[in-house]
């Protein structure tokens, strides 16, 4: 393996002696350990913004339930877990907002039951479940099964001797027309009474006031009773932590507070698998949950988790268990079955893994795996396609279009060059009259899908097509109004947007999931791309288009593990090694505004800075502001931003929407995001807009930039990860400048086999489901 060749900015660069543009120092060593790591600072590990704009770290890094990625990982102050007992308001209140009501939430009507049912059983009960006694049905067997398969008392394949029932088939949610996303923290139906009530329980407990909206607007308008009998609940709201909690219950329950109560230990479990679900989680095993419980203090960590599956605060799973029991007894062959049932049971046993999920995405990956087969199982001849293959611009979009033609769930696999193959097969659908249609993670993909097309109305973003503001709209049945319907960036596409996807189409609608695998997951929990790839739940084309040019050879070779010498005749991929964090600074600011413009002619307003993570050094905040201070100078005198500011705007979680600030006045902050005006009310401002000449990778996924400029500071060392490489690098289109301070630890991460380490169901769903 070669390194990447080393050599000088665009310009001459070296001997340029402007000053350095912003005052950063070098970090202590302390810093340079925590700072700047994508899985620390765009996860859980930032404050309730920072989840908002990025929503889950790195894959490479998942934090496990008993370490949370955000325990003291930044280089700044830590304020994710916000503040019970007088910590700053503006840390925990201003900025923590309530999290987004999820359309999936709203729209599957599997989980809507399941809730329903939870809430009766609790309304029924007199006192604490018994050893689950008031359970029936398979909420009885499924605590049965844990509580033996834990103790050691039979093996897991015992509990499993019938097929699970098969989920009920959803119908396509009813039309939504024109509905914005609701943005985070919005007030859900709390009025300034029950505001008030909460606040008056918040300072009899020491908690900040400002906590009070977003407690009302997440725990609804008996948020102050709900707190008062379960202080607990104060766990639910973004950035508070189990000290801040459990300090607020101290405060409220005086000698009735222990760290068994039950009331506890259910909150400490559900705020334990909402934190892993930032991380991409859909469940966990108990045996991390029981671990991260003994962390916390809990005595009898196998009880809590025992009440909190009878309450119905987690669900319980054995995928697999059944399935691999059969098969075993198929290979054993019929003496096997002669064998008494005491024996078998005997007999050494593989280990069994429990997992504990949230209804949530559980439902959601049911939803989704049930969808999936249904496509694949409705799918009709409805066209003769020969045509339109031997048409195809190339072999690859010719064999994508066959495959289409002949299979209702197709998936896609190549890199940036491979995007046309898609557009092909729309263009190729539509020509035979059918109603086709593209979706991209963002609006620049989506305006990119639609240009390759030939048709402005071809492509559509998933959020846009989901709520309505774009696309086809719906039929009278509620489904979408589409027969084929191509899914680009599907590694961007999480559990929850997938199975409304999927649950939106009607029987006989073909779905093509294309992405690229190397890049990072989704912002949000589940990892829906690579679980149909490895369950090979359909057919599969590869492309074998590839990517041109010098930054494609790159790119191509870094998603092998092979970080390549390539040739840049035209200065196509340029690197610029720095000593330490304050010349990274300087030497990215003189990039932007100076060399990339004079040398490569694309100018600073069409240049992208991505950057490992939001603190350390040479992070995007200290980035933004050096860039700011060069290219648009102003006292930011709408909350921080000036007429002019390059901003990212985050509608909400995991969804970032570049744009540029026009004006400010009473309504709000005016934006141009690629010419939609979109206006942000000035309460919103702090919680959803950020400056953007640099991003982090996970916000520059699924767009592209004429040229880019990637920042390695020495303290990024440990949030490299070949995924993130792999993406940032790949955002150029026609430049790549590389400011290169990690030394050996970049060819280290490219070389390292990426970690799968999200924990999903999907792939077993589907796995079953072909059985």
């Amino acid at each position: 393996m070669t390194a990447l060749p080393r050599g000088e900015t665009p310009g001459s660069p070296a001997t340029d002696d402007e000053s350095v543009v912003a005052d950063v120092s070098t970090p202590s060593p302390a810093e340079e350990a925590a700072a700047g790591t994508e899985e620390a600072t765009e996860g859980a590990a930032d404050d309730a913004t920072e989840e908002a704009t990025d929503g889950a770290a790195d894959d490479s890094t998942a934090a496990t339930a008993g370490e949370p990625a955000d325990d003291g990982t930044d280089s700044e102050p830590a304020d994710n877990e916000g503040t019970a007992a007088g910590a700053d308001a503006s840390a925990d209140g201003d900025t923590a907002a309530a999290p987004v009501l999820s359309e999936a939430e709203a729209e599957l009507a599997a989980q809507r039951e399941l809730l329903a049912r939870i809430e009766k059983r609790k309304a029924e009960k007199d006192g604490p479940i018994p050893a689950g006694t008031k359970l029936s049905g398979p909420a009885a067997d499924l605590l049965a099964a844990v509580r033996a398969v834990e103790s050691g008392e039979k093996p897991g394949a015992a509990f499993f001797d019938a097929p699970a029932p098969a989920a009920p088939r959803r119908t396509a949610p009813a039309p939504v027309r024109e509905r914005a996303p609701e943005p985070v923290g919005a007030d859900r139906g709390a009025g300034p009474e029950a505001v008030a009530a909460v606040a008056a329980v918040l300072a009899s407990g020491g908690a900040p006031e400002s906590l009070a909206a977003p407690a009302a607007g997440t725990l609804g308008a008996n948020a102050a009773e709900v707190l008062r009998e379960d202080p607990w609940q104060l766990l639910a709201l973004p950035g508070v932590g189990p000290e801040q909690a459990d300090g607020f219950a101290r405060a409220l329950l005086g000698a009735e507070c222990g760290p068994d109560d039950e009331r506890r230990t259910d909150a400490l479990i559900g705020w334990l698998l909402e934190r892993a679900a930032l991380q991409g989680h859909t469940a966990l095993d108990s045996a991390e949950v029981r671990a991260a419980l003994t962390g916390r203090s809990v005595s009898d960590p196998d009880a809590a988790v025992q009440h909190a599956v009878a309450e119905g605060v987690v669900l319980v799973f054995q995928d697999g268990a059944e399935d691999g029991a059969e098969e075993e007894a198929q290979e054993e062959g019929p003496e096997a079955a002669e064998t008494p049932a005491e024996d078998r049971e005997a007999a050494p046993q593989e280990p069994v893994q429990v997992f504990l999920g949230l209804d949530r995405y559980a439902l959601a990956e049911e939803s989704l795996a049930d969808g999936l087969a249904r496509l694949v199982n409705a799918v009709e001849k409805d066209a003769d396609w020969t045509g339109a293959a031997e048409s195809a611009p190339s072999p690859s979009a010719a064999e994508l279009i066959r495959t289409a033609a002949a299979h209702g769930l197709v998936a896609h696999t190549g890199g940036e060059a491979a995007r046309a193959e898609p557009a092909a097969l729309i263009a190729a659908a539509s020509g035979l009259g059918l109603r086709a249609l593209g979706t991209a993670h963002s609006a620049d993909g989506a305006r990119r899908l639609a240009e390759a097309v030939g048709d402005a109305s071809a492509a559509v973003t998933p959020a846009g097509l989901l709520s309505g503001a774009e696309g086809p709209g719906r039929d009278e049945e509620g489904a979408l109004a589409v027969d084929l319907l191509v899914v680009l960036d599907a590694p961007q596409l999480d559990v929850e947007t997938g199975a409304m996807l999927v649950e939106a189409l009607a029987d006989g609608t073909r779905l093509v999931l294309s992405g690229d695998p190397g890049v990072l997951g989704s912002a949000g929990a589940g990892r829906v791309f690579a679980d149909v790839l490895a369950a090979r739940a359909c057919p599969q084309v590869v492309s074998r288009t590839p990517d041109p040019g010098p930054i494609g050879e790159l790119v191509s070779g870094i998603g092998i593990g092979e970080l390549n010498q390539v040739a840049a005749p035209g200065r196509e991929v340029v690197i610029v090694p720095v000593r330490d964090a304050g010349e990274a600074v300087h030497r990215t600011v003189q990039l932007v505004a100076d060399s990339v413009p004079r040398a490569i002619g694309v100018p600073s307003s069409d240049t992208q800075v991505i950057t490992v993570g939001h603190g350390g050094s040479a992070g995007t905040r200290a980035l933004n502001e050096a860039l700011k201070q060069r290219l648009n100078p102003g006292p930011g005198r709408f909350g921080g931003f000036d007429p002019g500011d390059r901003i990212a705007h985050v509608p909400a979680p995991g969804r970032t929407v570049p744009g540029v600030v026009v004006s400010a006045d009473a309504e709000g902050l005016h934006l141009d995001c690629a010419g939609t005006p979109v206006v942000v009310p000035q309460e919103r401002v702090e919680a959803s807009v950020r400056h953007a000449w640099a991003l982090s990778a996970h916000q520059a996924a699924g767009m592209r930039w004429p040229a880019v400029v990637v920042v390695l500071p020495g303290d990024a060392a440990q949030g490299l990860s070949r995924p993130w490489v792999y993406t940032a690098f790949g955002r150029g289109e026609r430049h790549l400048s590389v400011v290169h301070g990690v030394d050996q630890a970049l060819p280290r991460a490219v070389a390292q086999s990426p970690a799968q380490d999200r924990t999903t169901r999907l792939r077993t769903l589907l796995e079953a489901s072909e059985g």
